[in-house]
């Protein structure tokens, strides 16, 4: 067959032209790897997917948005499988909210998306003096979140549609006070208890098991003894951090870069002024500002006749409860610290002038200059140091940019090992044994991270030990790895877990005998109330901290409150037993003081109920379906609040 193959080759290259470049022709070359890259379903909504990359890029906007609001908020809450379930539930809402604005017809006027910008206080920092906008700055604003203003604005108009949609229903939640005081009444309620407890570690030192009952233990319950599946590893990593270990500017570029920067890099000119200023705000009626402005232009006249009144004058006439104490003295600051108006006139001045009124948001100024701090100009080899620093952070991130690709199709090209990337890119391959699928709470870093964790532990990795695909675990941060040795999940062997086995049968045992011993002083004490020996009565409710376990809670506050006192005994579980006395219902506390604002949150409460109804119904209508598990969150791992 490869001797025909042979001698007719040229037919087969032309056969194989012929059933090839067709397909490429119909679908594009880029075609076939957008669909390589489009990633799995992970949702969709109305018949239009969600793919990973999408969910992707999605978090990292989340991510960033709450490290600019909480900068020190630990990144592992941020990449947990909960916060990023939580972000594709918000995508999944979002689209959902706009498949219904586009079949609702809803828009927004011109007008509605003009009062909107006018609104947005970002953009309200670039007015010029005379109210019109710096459209320069406008530019730069936009630009530097990847947009102009064209799409901004179309972000903007759609922003408004969507609002729409729920709108309506969170803002016309009605309550009467009647139904409102019946459920509030229900869940404020107090009660007066006394509670009995019967805890297992009380009872579990009186208990003494036998080996067979451990052995029967062992073999009833094996998922409570298993060692997790382990492997070893070896990994690389490309991030800034290493690029950077590997630059050395070179010397030219340094002392060009003195020669661009050296006034940026000597430090800030500051500014020392004092001010008058006479409020009003930028709501206020016109005739208020007039007056305002009136009064500063009458003070400017008289400092402007005796200059070196100004600071009494301040103190006497000026409305900033800050300033005024100081003679208006507002001590150094830099540019970009002052509202724009301000600070304009400020740098305009020369150090002992006076300025004319200035209108800001805060009303009318009269600004005067009293020292300007220059900063000394730093010589070359001062400021060597830092500029390396600066170019091997410029080059490095420059650098990674170009390395990405490399990385991410080197660990793909070489699957069976991570050398040639390491080689190619100057790595380190470092190694990890006893790595698990879900980390220990002392596991930091990379070794910690659910996305490459999930790629280690995946079934190619496993099976084929071959490399992962690049993972971003960080901003500027991929990783590969691939498994050295595997050790699949196994049950331990009775005599290595036997103490852990003890102790599980102990406690068990000791929580049957706190249920009984609870049980039997519940039927006694309701037989005959007078011999019921209980601790001092205490008073709970819902809105109270949790002085006892939530069943408890709940099981006292259900109890039936028409016959009282009245005992009822509370199955704990694992904790043991809690017999519980009512002795008396007490109304709301401060119900009174706090009725209007009760009544307006249980309005809010229905509400968002009647909005979430609303919402989940949108769901059905546009056959929303998230098509990945939602995660069960460890017992010893915080979830992170969005």
């Amino acid at each position: 067959m490869f001797d025909l193959i042979r001698k007719h080759i040229k037919i087969m290259q032309i056969l194989l032209f012929i059933l090839i470049v067709p397909s490429f022709v119909l679908f594009g070359i880029d075609g076939y790897s957008r669909m390589k890259d489009q990633g799995i379903e992970v949702a969709v909504v109305d018949g239009q997917s969600i793919r990973q990359p999408d969910w992707d890029a999605a978090h990292k906007n989340e991510i960033e948005r709450i490290r600019a609001q909480a900068p020190n908020i630990d990144a592992k809450l941020l990449d947990s499988p909960e916060a990023k379930y939580a972000t594709l539930e918000r995508l999944v809402r979002d689209r959902v909210v706009e498949a219904a604005a586009r079949k609702l017809n809803l828009t927004a006027s011109d007008q509605r998306v003009a009062r909107d910008l006018q609104d947005n206080p970002s953009i309200a920092a670039l007015r010029k003096p005379d109210g019109s906008l710096d459209m320069d700055a406008y530019r730069k604003l936009l630009a530097g979140q990847g947009m102009n203003p064209e799409s901004f604005e179309a972000r903007v108009r759609a922003d408004i549609s969507t609002r729409q949609v729920l709108a309506g229903i969170g803002t016309s939640g009605l309550t009467t006070p009647a139904v409102a005081d019946v459920s509030l009444n229900a869940f404020l309620e107090r009660r007066e208890v006394q509670v009995a407890r019967f805890n297992t570690a009380d009872f579990a030192s009186k208990v003494s098991p036998s080996d067979a009952q451990l052995e029967q233990y062992y073999k009833d319950n094996p998922a409570q003894f298993q060692a997790p599946e382990q492997a070893s590893i070896e990994y690389v990593m490309l991030d800034v951090e290493s690029i950077r270990k590997n630059i050395t500017p070179n010397p030219d570029e340094v002392k060009t870069y003195y020669e661009q920067n050296a006034a940026r890099l000597g430090g800030q000119e500051e500014r020392r002024a004092s001010h008058i200023l006479i409020a009003a705000q930028k709501t206020a009626p016109a005739a208020d500002r007039e007056a305002a402005k009136a009064k500063a232009q009458a003070l400017l006249a008289e400092v402007q006749k005796s200059p070196d009144s100004f600071a009494d004058m301040a103190k006497k006439n000026s409305q900033d409860p800050g300033s005024a104490p100081n003679g208006g003295d507002l001590d150094f600051f830099p540019r970009g610290a002052m509202t724009k108006p301000f600070e304009d006139a400020a740098y305009a001045l020369k150090k002992g002038e006076i300025s004319q009124v200035v209108e800001s948001d805060f009303g009318y100024h009269i600004i005067r200059l009293t020292d300007v701090k220059t900063p000394k100009q730093k010589t070359f080899e001062e400021l060597r140091p830092e500029i390396e620093a600066d170019l091997k952070k410029q080059q490095a991130q420059k650098k990674f940019a170009e390395s990405a690709e490399a990385f991410t199709n080197g660990v793909y090209e070489q699957s069976d090992s991570l050398k040639a990337v390491a080689d190619k890119l100057k790595l380190e391959i470092k190694t990890a044994a006893n790595v698990a699928r879900k980390p220990g709470a002392d596991v930091k870093g990379a070794l910690a991270n659910p996305k490459f964790l999930n790629a280690i532990f995946s079934p190619d990795a496993i099976e084929k030990k071959r490399n992962t695909e690049a993972v971003e675990i960080g901003t500027n941060q991929l990783i590969s790895g691939r498994i050295v040795q595997y050790t699949p999940a196994r049950t331990m062997p009775f005599a290595e877990v036997k103490d852990r086995v003890r102790e599980s049968v102990m406690a068990a045992q000791g929580a049957e005998l706190a249920r009984k011993e609870g049980a039997g002083k519940l039927d006694a004490w309701k037989a005959a109330p007078a011999s019921a020996t209980l601790p001092e009565a205490q008073v709970i409710s819902r809105d109270q901290g949790p002085k006892f376990p939530s069943p408890v809670i709940d099981a006292a506050l259900r109890a039936d409150s028409s016959k009282l006192p009245v005992f009822v005994g509370v199955d704990l579980g694992a904790q043991g037993y809690a017999v519980v006395k009512v002795n008396k219902v007490l109304e709301r506390e401060n119900k009174a003081a706090t009725a209007v604002q009760d009544r307006q949150q249980y309005t809010q409460w229905w509400s968002n109920a009647e909005t979430m109804a609303y919402y989940n119904s949108l769901k059905d209508r546009f056959k929303a379906e998230i098509k990945v598990a939602k995660p069960v969150p460890r017992k010893d791992e915080p979830v992170a609040q969005q």
